[in-house]
């Protein structure tokens, strides 16, 4: 593909992402599944143009005044240092090249940009400037600032299989570069290429699971021990109820739980390659949450809600702008049905995690805050004692500038 074919298609691919709710990556996925004529080079080089538009597009549609996918592109062009002369070459309108630069484009680029406000400079919606401000205070630009570059691919290690050491050494022989995570005991970070980690043998054989270091010290600070009772409330693909698994030395027992029942499958899939056999999994009904589902009680719940996902900006750009006010106040009332229908699967001395890969305020204390008005039997957990991870006092706070992590959240309580 010519360099403006490839420009086109991107601009194609942000006007369908517009209309979709899928994860950018898995859109890509999709998109050029079909489209068998893209080689590999042009695929990386047109998903690095959607996702660098993802990524700046407050900035990108300030510069040209703009929402356009196409003139998001003309600005990312603009921001890597192209001039007017090869965007002209680039936008010739042949060879599946992008039409021709109209005169408004052209305006817009020979323009000297305005001064960016916050919400431009932090690329977030102006709508959640108070709540990021009442959130984040002084700090709020700078945080917002180190969610726009990439995430890094963090792994935990199956303890149930090998160790940490084995994992770095094993990695290292096939030339991938990596070392220990900074806080979370069985984590490594891969600072090489990690395209085909999925697909080798390592993963294969269960030796490790893909998961943000942030999420690892989360379920760390379930205090999972062998012999338990676990429930994993809304858990998704099972990442936490994996990390309990192997905290617990694969002995007791664990119910996951979630709405999807493919996202269990997927547990399922994952529990047998890290031979974890204490999981059983449990699909909950659609407006059931208020209903008996699991039964019995449990010495610890872990309550991973459903969130605005803000922590993942670095990973998912495209959910900064599908978030709406309506769609924040949706999630927060599921959030307190959770923590509601939680409180009585808790064994009396046991214990109840509550857990948001969020940054906001009003999804993370103020969701606690209220639960305990509603339950006064359940009294805060010090998390942070005989710990020393930044962001983690008595409630555990990441977020990618202060532990180079995911946004995340992590709150317990105990029950009286």
């Amino acid at each position: 593909m010519t360099p403006a074919a490839r420009l086109q298609m991107a601009i194609e691919i942000l006007e369908v992402l517009e209309q979709t709710a899928q994860p950018t990556d898995r859109f890509l996925k999709a998109w050029f599944r079909s489209r068998r004529f893209a080689g590999s080079k042009d695929r990386r080089a047109i998903a690095e143009q959607v996702f660098s538009v993802q990524r700046r597009r407050a900035h990108f549609s300030h510069r040209m005044g703009s929402k356009a996918p196409r003139a998001l592109v003309i600005a990312a062009l603009l921001e890597a240092g192209e001039n007017i002369e090869v965007l002209t070459d680039l936008f010739l309108g042949g060879g599946y090249g992008p039409a021709p630069l109209s005169d408004a484009e052209r305006a817009a680029v020979a323009a000297t940009p305005t001064p960016e406000p916050r919400w431009i400079a932090g690329e977030y919606p102006q709508w959640l400037d108070a709540e990021l401000r009442r959130s984040l205070g002084d700090r709020l630009l700078d945080e917002m600032q180190a969610f726009i570059g990439r995430a890094p691919t963090d792994i935990r290690v199956n303890t149930l299989k090998t160790t940490r050491e084995a994992v770095i050494a094993a990695l290292k022989a096939a030339g991938i570069a990596c070392a220990p995570t900074p806080y979370a005991p069985h984590g490594i970070r891969i600072t090489g290429d990690a395209t085909n980690l999925s697909k080798s043998a390592l993963f294969e054989s269960g030796a490790f699971e893909f998961q943000d270091e942030a999420a690892q010290i989360a379920a760390d600070l379930c205090d999972a021990r062998p012999g338990q009772r676990i429930l994993d409330l809304a858990a998704g693909a099972g990442g936490k109820s994996l990390a309990f698994a192997a905290a617990m030395q694969n002995r007791g027992a664990i119910v996951a739980c979630d709405l999807r029942g493919e996202a269990l499958f997927e547990l399922e899939k994952r529990a047998a390659r890290a031979g974890v056999t204490i999981i059983a999994t449990l699909v909950l009904q659609e407006g059931a949450l208020d209903h008996a589902q699991p039964s019995g009680t449990f010495d610890a719940v872990f309550v991973d809600a459903p969130c605005s996902g803000t922590g993942t900006w670095r990973r998912q750009p495209e959910l900064r702008w599908r978030l709406t006010p309506a769609r924040l106040a949706e999630l927060m009332a599921t959030q307190d049905r959770l923590l509601d229908r939680a409180a009585g699967l808790v064994a009396p001395g046991g214990r109840l995690l509550y857990a948001t890969c969020s940054i906001l305020g009003c999804e993370n204390q103020d969701r606690v805050a209220a639960f305990q008005a509603r339950h006064p039997g359940f009294a805060p957990l010090n998390l942070g004692e005989n710990r020393v991870i930044p962001g983690l006092a008595q409630d555990f706070h990441a977020t990618p500038a202060t532990t180079g992590t995911d946004g995340f959240y992590c709150a317990g309580l105990t029950r009286a």
